[in-house]
């Protein structure tokens, strides 16, 4: 997620960063997805509660891990100066049963003043699908 987008947000660099963070979950890669928090970074994930860079990564890696053939779509909900909403939806093979999810959820951000996401709550649901329902590619 571009570091160089900073509040105060109005639509247009809300969608950018939105876009953006679209863009850094999508190459799947645990480094680079971090960089957009801040080192203290403060998340839930659905019923995990974690801080930290470090515990983001390590979060990713096991998400990646299981969550094959991932592949995220972000939408802007709302925005104020400094926080975004998003719905998100996402598609993904699981590696233990090979069955095909599909994710939905919601996101609500807090940045601090350089761009970096200081806060992350995530809310989600999943459902099985057939390979033929998937949306994206």
């Amino acid at each position: 997620m571009s570091k160089s987008i900073k509040p105060p947000f109005n639509h247009e660099t809300a969608l950018a960063k939105v876009k953006a963070a679209e863009d850094a979950w999508n190459t799947k890669d645990p480094e680079i997805v971090a960089q957009a928090y801040t080192l203290d970074s403060q998340w839930r994930n659905r019923t995990e509660f974690f801080y930290g860079r470090e515990a983001i990564k390590e979060f990713l890696r096991r998400k990646w891990a299981k969550e094959l053939d991932y592949y995220l779509m972000k939408e802007l909900w709302c925005h104020t100066e400094n926080r975004i909403s998003v719905r998100f939806e996402y598609e993904w093979r699981d590696a233990e049963t090979d069955q095909w999810m599909r994710t939905h959820g919601n996101e609500h951000w807090e940045f601090d003043d350089n761009g970096l996401m200081k806060r992350r709550d995530m809310s989600a649901n999943d459902y099985p699908i057939q390979e033929s329902e998937r949306r994206y590619r």
